[in-house]
Formats: C-alpha cells, sequence, structure tokens
C-alpha cells in the first residue's frame, strides 16, 4: 500500500501549538488540520476508547472521517502533565467531551496520552491513545500524597 502524504500543519512547531491544534480540529471536524498535525511516518498510532490500535495515516484519517461524519467533537483537554525530551514529548491529557444525549448535552471524560516527536517540519504527533475515564480522574493521585512521614 503506498503511503498516504500528510499536508504538515502550518502553525508554529511547538509540540503545545501541534496539541491546540489538534484539539481545534477535532471541535471544528476540519480533518485536513487534524491530518496536518501527524507526522508523516509509516508507524504513527492512534487509539480511541475501546477501539483498536490504528497504524498508519490511512487508518487514522478514515477513522475521524467515520467520526467527523456525526459532526465535531467537543473534545476540551485539560490537566495536561508533561515528559519533556531532547526529541520527544509526552502530554497526559483529561479531556472533557461534551455528548448531545436525548435527555440533553452531558459531560464525559477521556484519559489521552499524546506523544510528540520533533521532525523536519517541526513537532509533530506520533501517537494518541484516549481511554475512557471518569470524573474521578479531576482528582488525581500524585507523588506529593504518598509522601511517609
Amino acid at each position: 500500500m503506498p503511503k498516504a502524504k500528510l499536508q504538515a500543519a502550518t502553525l508554529g512547531g511547538s509540540a503545545d501549538d501541534i496539541e491546540a491544534t489538534f484539539y481545534e480540529a477535532l471541535q471544528t471536524a476540519d480533518i485536513d488540520k487534524l491530518m496536518g498535525c501527524w507526522a508523516d511516518e509509516d508507524d504513527i498510532c492512534c487509539v480511541h476508547p475501546g477501539g483498536p490500535r490504528l497504524m498508519g495515516a490511512a487508518a487514522i484519517r478514515a477513522s475521524f472521517e467515520a467520526m467527523f461524519a456525526n459532526g465535531s467533537i467537543l473534545a476540551r483537554p485539560s490537566h495536561v502533565r508533561k515528559v519533556i525530551t531532547l526529541t520527544s514529548i509526552f502530554h497526559g491529557v483529561l479531556e472533557r467531551i461534551e455528548l448531545g444525549t436525548e435527555g440533553g448535552p452531558r459531560e464525559a471524560y477521556v484519559v489521552a496520552s499524546n506523544v510528540y516527536h520533533k521532525t523536519a517540519q517541526g513537532w509533530r504527533l506520533v501517537v494518541h491513545h484516549a481511554s475512557p475515564g471518569t470524573g474521578r480522574e479531576l482528582i488525581e493521585a500524585n507523588d506529593t500524597s504518598l509522601r511517609l512521614h
């Protein structure tokens, strides 16, 4: 299968800029902007909550196109935790998702891991792994709460 050609996002080059563009693309159902956030690599990976591992741009694009067929995804990132190295950055994100239901709007939570890699085009997304969450993720366990004195 030929490699899908990605068009790099035309925006600032930091991982934070790419992440902001990624969530903006979700909220506006802009598939081209969303795919421009991804690295131009064969082994990019995406896992949606409860879904299989999607490898490569074609599979990732198809999955988001299917989601966008139902409208935009009102995902708002919060509680971002970062691990930064010279060539990679990890963002642990709590996403608040607004869902339209028969009973009116509801809020759901997703726990996501976004991994960015430094490329010739700047920082680009290489992994987006999302899992179902609960409101309990708002109250995080962290190292400071585990001190023994």
